[in-house]
């Protein structure tokens, strides 16, 4: 339903002379798979800090360290994910990243049912408890990592693909309908989650997880084979990957020979020739590092500060993440309200990507892009605000709608960056920098999860996030 209204309104825009000629079955399975896909993960990330903090009521600790592990996992293997992506085919990365993705789930969601109906466990057996929480950290670190890989096939690869060849509004409004279910996933699904768990109980909410993982893993598989097989320029885009490795790994092997032989060469100019031979040898085996690799590509981008600047902005608790939701339920704020609040947040996102087309069509993508960055400057002021409000449950308030109402500008700044990387990466270089790109953001977000274990006082770390995005602008000013 999602995915049919989102391209009815792309059917209604304007330029549709060559619009037309998009498969439109084809666009709408994509949309509907996106979705289902996105709500995998979207459930996962909203709920398990709930179920950190409900397995551990008296402490923030289990929700920081598993954001930590998360961001780090990411931060440290998203370069590698970009590369792996990169030489596999469409078919292969699509059945490892649906299958690891939603296994992986199943499990996290199979282990905090276990812990939910053992409470008494941590007491009893804390070995036992510590062993299903570590489990748990780290299948949904899996699944984290599995949902990285679908995003950057989807994300920034497929789109530009399928969009080749047609006006460039048209990638603008692809990207914009993608980021438009990724946010409708963040509004429904926490919702959903919310009310189940305050309604039913955690332990429905843990059950409906593992149950919706293990039915969503066929139709969403079915779902992406049929585009892939169905759009020529997918498998077209697939080969191409493919030969273009083939030929760069034959021509590096017969470089190896002229190599040796430039080595040799008479007089005292030997051992000068193997010296400079060993260092690039050298420097060529280092570059050739998965992680090494994918940062050099990374940086001789044209967009490395607009990927800079975005990234920045992922070193701060001032989002519904998991230590956000863990300290407003610490708070005494129910879960459903975090959900709606949440979804509320949501719902200003999709404003952004409904906002965004129309503003980057009449004053391009560059102004589009600072415009944001300013406006959710200074909409954060309200969660300064809220620092110096005595009572707990009005500063709650004011925190959730300060961030809420930032996500106008910050979704629109995601919107240019990204398409500013789609446009001016090479294609050669395009999974690798997604995957680069991402892992950046992981750093920072692993930075405010660090700064959340090691700073106890929300209220410090709230204005320590908002001091650290005001020094981002000299970054963003540079895009």
């Amino acid at each position: 339903m999602v995915g049919e209204s989102l391209l009815d309104q792309q059917q209604q825009e304007p330029s549709s002379s060559k619009d037309s000629s998009l498969p439109t079955s084809l666009i709408r399975k994509l949309y509907i798979g996106h979705f289902l896909a996105r709500w995998d993960a979207r459930m996962w990330e909203f709920s398990v800090g709930l179920y950190m903090i409900t397995l551990w009521p008296d402490s923030l600790i289990l929700p920081a360290i598993y954001g930590a592990i998360e961001s780090a996992s990411t931060a440290f293997l998203g370069p590698i994910i970009g590369q792996w992506v990169e030489k596999l085919t469409y078919i292969k990365v699509l059945r490892i990243w649906l299958v690891t993705q939603n296994l992986s789930f199943i499990i996290a969601g199979c282990t905090v049912i276990a812990l939910l109906f053992y409470p008494d466990l941590k007491s009893t057996n804390f070995t036992a408890f510590i062993l299903l929480v570590i489990l748990t950290t780290l299948s949904g670190a899996v699944g984290v990592l599995s949902t990285l890989a679908g995003t950057i096939l989807i994300e920034r690869e497929w789109v530009v693909v399928i969009s080749e060849g047609h006006p460039p509004g048209v990638l603008t409004r692809i990207n914009s309908i993608i980021r438009r279910i990724d946010l409708t996933c963040k509004l429904l699904a926490p919702v959903i989650s919310g009310f189940i768990m305050s309604f039913v109980s955690v332990k429905a909410s843990a059950m409906t997880l593992a149950i919706w993982n293990t039915i969503a893993v066929w139709l969403e598989y079915w779902l992406f084979t049929s585009v892939h097989n169905g759009i020529p320029a997918l498998a077209e885009s697939s080969q191409r990957r493919i030969s273009r490795l083939s030929r760069s790994d034959m021509e590096e092997i017969t470089s190896i020979s002229p190599e040796r032989e430039g080595l040799i060469s008479p007089g005292g100019e030997n051992s000068v020739s193997v010296d400079l031979g060993w260092r690039r040898r050298l420097t060529q085996s280092f570059s050739k590092v998965p992680f090494v690799g994918a940062w050099l590509v990374y940086l001789q981008q044209d967009v490395l500060l607009p990927g800079v600047a975005l990234a920045l902005l992922y070193f701060t608790v001032l989002s519904f993440g998991t230590l956000m939701t863990a300290a407003l339920e610490w708070e005494g704020i129910p879960a459903y309200v975090i959900g709606i609040a949440r979804g509320i947040s949501a719902m200003i996102g999709i404003a952004a990507t409904v906002v965004y087309p129309f503003l980057q069509s009449r004053i391009s993508i560059l102004r589009t892009g600072l415009w944001s960055i300013w406006s959710q400057w200074t909409c954060l002021l309200v969660c300064i605000a809220s620092i110096w409000v005595q009572n707990h449950l009005l500063s709650a308030y004011m925190l959730m709608a300060g961030v809420a109402i930032s996500r106008l500008g910050l979704w629109m700044f995601d919107l240019s960056v990204i398409q500013q990387m789609q446009d001016q990466v090479p294609e050669p270089d395009r999974l690798v920098v997604g995957g680069v790109q991402n892992s950046v953001q992981s750093f920072m977000d692993l930075l405010g999860y660090v700064m959340g274990i090691i700073i106890s006082n929300p209220r410090v770390i709230i204005l320590g996030s908002y001091i650290f995005q005001a020094l981002n602008f000299p970054v963003s000013l540079d895009i």
